[in-house]
């Protein structure tokens, strides 16, 4: 069976959070995953659904594939480059605040 792949890639989610919203599409239909992911109450959620939009276009427009026969295979949430930041303290000190990115991966099958 032919693979479909997309990515997103530095999305300023962390991956923590992200995740979240990976576990909700894995192993489920395109249909099923879209429907998910439009009632999902997360911010990664509109994103996901980008990506998933992308991949499906992807194997609609390459490999002339129909949306009924696909499923999410493999999702994948990996680390970004993570951005450092300061932040004020007291008696003139600063604390580093870290601002994590993530990278999405879908893979329809």
């Amino acid at each position: 069976m032919k693979e479909v792949k997309a990515k997103l890639n530095k999305l300023r989610i962390a991956p923590r959070k992200t995740r979240l919203v990976s576990g909700l599409i894995r192993n489920k239909t395109v249909k099923e995953a879209e429907y998910r992911l439009k009632f999902a109450y997360k911010k990664a959620a509109g994103p996901f659904l980008k990506v998933l939009k992308s991949a499906k276009q992807n194997a609609k427009n390459n490999f002339n594939l129909k949306d009924e026969d696909l499923y999410v295979k493999e999702v994948r949430v990996d680390k970004g480059p993570t951005l450092k930041r300061m932040m004020p303290r007291a008696r003139g000190r600063g604390s580093r605040i870290n601002k994590r990115t993530s990278h999405i991966s879908i893979i329809l099958a």
